[in-house]
């Protein structure tokens, strides 16, 4: 199983190559349904208002996707304890 390194962003560890091709899936299905929201976007019998409200649900839902595989965690302060 290859390891992947990981981002130079607090919180965030090593993935394995199954994981990262996981979510560059979600990342591939995100977009075909991104595009889909920018096709009605450019339709002047579209809602605007729930568009967007579909665009941010849409975004937030796969983020939540791609944290479940990748598991960021809390990073520790400097100086200060979580409990």
């Amino acid at each position: 199983m290859t390891e992947h390194k990981p981002i130079p962003v607090a919180g965030y560890n090593a993935q394995s190559n199954e994981n990262v091709q996981l979510v560059n899936q979600n990342k591939r299905a995100e977009e075909h349904i991104l595009q889909l929201l920018d096709i009605y976007a450019a339709s002047p019998d579209v809602d605007a208002r729930w568009l967007a409200v579909a665009r941010t649900h849409i975004e937030q839902g796969f983020m939540a996707m791609n944290r479940t595989i990748f598991k960021p965690q809390r990073v520790k302060l400097e100086g200060g304890e979580r409990e």
